[in-house]
């Protein structure tokens, strides 16, 4: 009886030594391939980057383009060149036997001159640029498309002005428990979105405005995490003789 006893209790080992096993290759297989991802969606846009930083013109703007890449789309956004503005913008004028404004008070008028008309200088450059690099833009585009499988979105900024000129929306699914909803139908509601798509999407937005920092903190770590992981070992050692 002991005998079987022991010979039982040799076999409960095995088998727990091998779901152990088993568990540990689970793992291991699933954190290389979460690895393996990673690094190859770093390569592929490093790859375009570099594709993008050949293929650009070099007069469109005055640094290297940012270009962001995801599963979808890939978006090219630079600066360019601030127009100037003419010196006698924003001088203080006025009729003949009025009496001049205070010298701050003049100031202050100049200078919101000054930047209402920078703007509008900035605003036209991005007009510009946009209408006589269209077709440009399009046969880059199609290249790109080809080549990665993902669309293209354009932007440009000059000064403090930015404007995207095109831009793919991407249907995204998602379950909500019901106090998550109630919040986007509150959204709703209150007119703040038209429909609860709406309303999610105006709270990813905010979302990215208010914690951009973090974020960019966020994806850096995640980084670091996959360099970490793409040194360590392929796969884990296995443990034999579990009792």
């Amino acid at each position: 009886m002991q005998g079987n006893l022991a010979c039982g209790d040799a076999k409960g080992a095995g088998r727990d030594g091998t779901g152990m096993k088993g568990e540990r290759k689970a793992g291991s297989a699933q954190q290389t391939g979460q690895t393996g991802q990673a690094q190859q969606a770093r390569g592929l846009a490093e790859e375009v980057r570099g594709w993008f930083a050949g293929r650009l013109p070099d007069e469109w703007f005055t640094g290297p383009a940012e270009v962001i890449v995801d599963r979808e789309e890939i978006t090219v956004t630079g600066t360019l060149p601030a127009p100037e503005v003419g010196d006698d913008v924003g001088e203080p004028g006025g009729s003949a036997g009025q009496e001049a404004p205070p010298a701050a008070e003049a100031e202050a008028k100049t200078e919101a001159v000054t930047e209402a008309a920078a703007g509008a200088a900035a605003e036209g450059r991005i007009k510009r640029f946009r209408e006589e690099t269209r077709a440009q833009r399009i046969e880059i585009a199609r290249e790109a498309e080809q080549r990665f499988g993902r669309k293209v979105a354009w932007g440009a900024s000059c000064g403090d002005r930015s404007e995207m000129f095109t831009a793919l929306s991407v249907p995204v699914m998602t379950r909500l428990r019901q106090p998550e909803r109630r919040v986007l139908d509150t959204l709703v509601d209150a007119g703040v979105a038209r429909s609860r798509s709406d309303a999610l999407a105006w709270c990813v937005r905010l979302t990215g405005e208010h914690a951009d920092t973090w974020l960019t903190e966020l994806r850096n770590a995640l980084l670091r995490v996959e360099e970490v992981r793409a040194q360590g070992p392929r796969t884990l050692p296995v443990i034999t003789n579990v009792r």
